[in-house]
């Protein structure tokens, strides 16, 4: 896992976690609080959670193969949902259970000194894991406020365990709420509303993190930010009359497809077009490090049709609707899959794979491979 992949973080909280369901159970043998016992399935539940986006990293580490050409970066988008299932299952549902119990049974906190200190050396231990979280997160965050970090992150491992850690301390201090006021009363009911608390939360953001990553894991583009910069990286090469349009996805948190239909002169030769897209291929790359799989197709550019198609775009991305196209695509867009569909004296070829140099082929149509040569070079693409 790469350091973007926040595993310094991960290790914060997994040795947090670790020392601090130890304690909460030692606690709750000396209270038979429910509150300890909810606190200490959910340290459990948060130490599993953490080995799992460990092992997420490690799986997304490996090459690629011929079933999967592009890799296993997705590993972590499908472990940081499973993180997201287990919290529930067994974080959630297990408090608003024992809750549920203690409101049904009451009675009264044993020994509460036992929770009091339990209690407190964990929103210390919390307090640290959280503050690495936010320090290492800080650096991918920007001038972006924390929702939105945490709405657009790409490597979901931070996002996840700020979450997490977030969680775990205002657990905490719903459990301390619950135990002192059972204790001041004398009332045993407390501490199964503190209990239920804690269920509610974790409920909650195991909803929020099933959310955000099931939308990584369907498959998300690019920030427009990233796709400006791809535009304009592809328009700066001289061979490049403009970007007709674009498509990005993302493989992994650290890599990116790019497939872009782009408009050459209707004079070039084969080879001219040939170099204007290896130069376009290595401007992009150099703009934007992440993107390691890319394919250009080169058209001819009809202004009547992109006109046409331009429109469409930005009524389509200020509609609101869903599948809207983002922004950069609308302020790029030009002609659909008929406004080029002759592919001139150059031919059409697919611009090669993560290392730049594809195969030519023929194309035309819409984005998607017909097919992949043996040597997975691009065998036809068309757009």
């Amino acid at each position: 896992m790469s350091a973007g992949g926040g595993t310094k973080a991960i290790l914060a909280a997994l040795g947090a976690n670790l020392a601090i369901a130890a304690s909460k159970f030692v606690a709750f043998v000396f209270t038979g609080s429910s509150s300890m016992l909810a606190e200490s399935v959910h340290s459990v539940a948060d130490s599993g959670n953490q080995a799992l986006l460990l092992v997420g990293g490690k799986r997304a580490a490996r090459q690629s193969t011929r079933s999967h050409p592009f890799g296993y970066g997705r590993e972590r988008y499908f472990y940081s949902f499973v993180v997201a299932v287990v919290l529930f299952t067994i974080g959630a549902l297990f408090s608003l259970y024992e809750g549920w119990h203690k409101l049904t049974d009451p009675h009264p906190v044993e020994s509460p000194e036992w929770a009091f200190a339990v209690l407190i050396f964990a929103i210390v231990a919390e307090s640290f894991s959280f503050r690495t979280a936010i320090k290492e997160s800080r650096e991918l965050k920007g001038n972006e406020s924390w929702v939105s970090f945490v709405r657009r992150a790409k490597a979901p491992e931070l996002p996840v365990v700020l979450l997490e850690d977030l969680g775990a301390l205002l657990g905490l201090i719903f459990a301390l709420f619950g135990v002192t006021m059972a204790v001041v009363t004398g009332n045993g009911v407390w501490d199964g509303v503190g209990t239920l608390m804690i269920g509610v939360l974790l409920a909650a953001i195991a909803i929020i993190l099933a959310i955000e990553t099931k939308s990584l894991l369907i498959g998300e583009s690019a920030t427009p930010e990233i796709e400006d910069k791809i535009c304009a990286a592809m328009e700066s090469a001289p061979e490049i009359s403009r970007v007709i349009h674009l498509r990005t996805l993302h493989l992994g948190p650290e890599e990116l497809l790019v497939a872009a239909k782009i408009a050459v002169e209707h004079d070039d030769t084969a080879g001219e077009v040939a170099r204007g897209i290896d130069e376009a291929e290595r401007r992009i790359r150099e703009a934007v490090p992440i993107a390691r799989v890319i394919y250009l197709e080169p058209d001819l550019y009809r202004a009547d049709a992109a006109g046409a198609a331009s429109g469409q775009a930005h009524r389509r991305a200020t509609s609101g609707a869903a599948g809207d196209v983002p922004p950069v695509l609308a302020a790029h867009a030009g002609g659909d899959s008929d406004a080029g569909s002759a592919s001139g004296p150059a031919g059409n070829r697919s611009g090669g794979d993560a290392g730049g140099d594809g195969s030519g082929g023929s194309g035309g149509g819409g984005f998607g491979g017909d097919g992949f040569g043996g040597d997975g070079s691009a065998a036809e693409v068309g757009v």
